[in-house]
């Protein structure tokens, strides 16, 4: 039997399909952009090596770490602001208790918050800061990075990116 081209649907069921596409649409938006690919660079920090997502654009870094269930242990993202300015952090629609370092422009940490998740309390930087550094929380305190410590390496990543050089 040849297929009948051209019939008529059913009355009432020709856009039947449309919610359901939309739906689906959406669905596929929202799971395909719960988590944009940002790119990842190595970091060291003190005797430890970080692999850090780097959040440089306004949307890198007002989605942040929303909406991940998990981050393993040696990976955090760094925020990069083109100039010195007062930062302050949030952990709206954030799942997971994180720790952030806000750094100056000499690569010095200036202080170190910890964030509870879902919390709408900013969490400001003690200076102008240029860099801001979340982990899970803990990690600074376990590998021994406070206030003041330097992270040479940040330097590094800063020029390469910079220069094309990543």
């Amino acid at each position: 039997m040849m297929p009948r081209y051209g019939t008529a649907a059913p009355p009432g069921s020709r856009h039947r399909w449309i919610p359901a596409a939309v739906a689906l649409l959406l669905l596929g938006f929202a799971v395909g952009g719960a988590r944009a690919e940002l790119p990842t660079e190595e970091l060291r920090v003190a005797d430890q090596t970080l692999t850090v997502e780097i959040a440089a654009t306004p949307q890198a870094m007002a989605r942040g770490l929303m909406f991940r269930e998990h981050m393993p242990e040696a990976h955090g993202m760094l925020f990069i602001w083109p100039g010195d300015q007062v930062i302050a952090m949030w952990m709206k629609n954030t799942l997971i208790p994180l720790s952030v370092a806000f750094i100056d422009r000499d690569f010095r940490v200036l202080n170190i918050a910890d964030m509870e998740p879902h919390s709408l309390r900013t969490h400001p930087s003690d200076g102008p800061a240029r860099y801001a550094l979340e982990v899970n929380q803990g990690w600074f305190d376990r590998h021994g990075i406070e206030a003041g410590t330097r992270v040479d390496d940040l330097e590094r990543l800063v020029a390469d990116l910079a220069s094309g050089r990543h």
